[in-house]
C-alpha cells in the first residue's frame, strides 16, 4: 500500500471545516508538540492517531483526512466516528480567532508575532505517548527527539501497517515499556541516561500508581496538584510535568518553561525573575515565570505560549546568543 495523496485517490479522503487561522498543520505538528508526524508528501502529513495511520493535508477552508485500516481492512473513506479522533485530537472546538483576538488585545508582541503565525494551536495527546515522548525530550532537540521516540515505537510498539518503504508501530504499553530487558534495548538505541527513566517510570506507574487509570484521573484533578503528582516520576522535572499536563491532560494554563521561552521572556517581556537569583530555568523561576504569563494571557497562556514559541522556532533571535549556547539551542523540552 502507498501514501495517498489528496488529489490521487479523492474518494478515500473525508473534510472537516476548518480554515488555516484556525489550523496550521505544518505549524502543529513539527513545533516539538507531537513527534510523530512526517511530511512524506508536499502538505501532506502522515502520522498514527489512535493506533490508526492517517494522512493529513489542507486548503484555505478544509481540513481534509484519510485513514488506513491496516492490510485486512477495509477501505473506504473515514466513518464520522473516526473523524471525531481527529477533531479532538486538534481540540477544533476551541475556537483559535477568538483566543487570539484576546491575547492580542492584552499584548501587543503576540499582536505583532500572530500576524504571521496564525493557526498554532495544542494537539490533545495520549498521555502515555507524551510523558514517555517529553522523557526523551530532556536535554535534547526536535529531530533528535523524534528519532528516539520512532526507534522506541519500532522496537516496542504493536506493528500496524506498511506504507511504501514505511513501517508504523503503535505507541508501546505500559506493561511492554515496564519489561526487565527495556532498559538495556533503549539505551543500544541511542537514548543514553533516558533509558533508565522510561523503564523506571513505566514501573513506578503500574507498581506504585496503580496503572493507566492513575495518569487519565490527573485530567480530572487541579493544574498543580497534577503538575506535582507527574514531578514524582523518574525523569519528569518541572518543565516535562508541564509540557504534558499542557498536552494531555486538559491543563491549558500550563506553560513549559526551557531556555527557549525563558530568552523570549527576557528579550520581548524584560522579565526577569524577583523570587530567585536563576540564571536560566529552575524550578522555582519556571512558576515564577508561569504565573507571569498566566496573568498576562489568562486561562489558556499555554496555548498562547506555543504560538511564541513556533515563531521562535523559525526566526530564532541567533545573534543575541554566544555561539557555543547556539549549538546546544533546545527546541525540545528539557527535565
Amino acid at each position: 500500500m502507498r501514501h495517498r495523496t489528496l488529489a490521487s485517490v479523492p474518494a478515500l479522503w473525508a473534510s472537516i471545516p476548518c480554515p488555516l487561522s484556525e489550523l496550521r498543520l505544518d505549524l502543529v505538528l513539527a513545533s516539538g508538540q507531537s513527534f510523530r508526524w512526517r511530511e512524506q508528501s508536499p502538505a501532506h502529513w502522515s502520522g498514527v492517531l489512535v493506533d490508526q495511520v492517517w494522512t493529513l493535508t489542507q486548503t484555505e477552508e478544509q481540513l481534509y483526512c484519510t485513514v488506513y485500516r491496516g492490510e485486512k481492512g477495509w477501505v473506504g473513506r473515514p466513518t464520522p466516528e473516526e473523524l471525531k479522533a481527529v477533531h479532538q485530537y486538534f481540540q477544533l472546538d476551541v475556537s483559535l480567532a477568538q483566543l487570539y483576538h484576546h491575547w492580542s488585545s492584552v499584548d501587543s508582541h503576540f499582536q505583532e508575532v500572530a500576524q504571521k503565525f496564525q493557526g498554532v494551536r495544542l494537539l490533545q495527546q495520549d498521555p502515555i505517548e507524551c510523558l514517555f515522548s517529553f522523557i526523551c525530550s530532556s536535554n535534547n532537540n526536535i529531530a533528535r527527539i523524534t528519532g528516539m521516540v520512532e526507534r522506541l515505537c519500532q522496537a516496542f510498539g504493536p506493528r500496524l501497517i506498511q506504507l511504501d518503504d514505511i513501517t508504523y508501530h503503535g505507541f508501546p504499553s505500559l506493561e511492554v515499556l515496564a519489561g526487565p530487558e527495556v532498559e538495556a534495548q533503549l539505551r543500544k538505541l541511542g537514548l543514553g541516561y533516558r533509558a533508565r527513566y522510561v523503564s523506571a517510570s513505566a514501573r513506578a506507574i503500574l507498581e506504585e500508581q496503580g496503572g493507566l487509570p492513575w495518569l487519565h484521573q490527573l485530567r480530572k484533578a487541579p493544574y498543580e496538584e497534577a503538575h506535582k503528582a507527574l514531578c514524582t516520576l523518574p525523569g519528569v522535572g518541572t518543565k516535562v510535568a508541564d509540557c504534558i499536563c499542557l498536552m494531555a491532560l486538559d491543563k491549558p494554563q500550563a506553560v513549559p518553561v526551557d531556555v527557549h521561552v525563558w530568552q523570549i521572556a527576557q528579550r520581548d517581556y524584560s522579565w526577569h525573575p524577583t523570587t530567585t537569583q536563576a540564571k536560566g530555568p529552575s524550578p522555582q523561576a519556571n512558576k515564577e515565570l508561569g504565573n507571569f504569563f498566566r496573568s498576562l494571557w489568562g486561562p489558556y497562556a499555554g496555548w498562547a505560549q506555543a504560538v511564541l514559541f513556533s515563531a521562535d522556532l523559525r526566526h530564532p533571535h541567533q545573534a543575541q546568543e554566544p555561539p557555543a549556547k547556539r549549538r546546544k539551542r533546545c527546541p525540545g523540552p528539557e527535565s
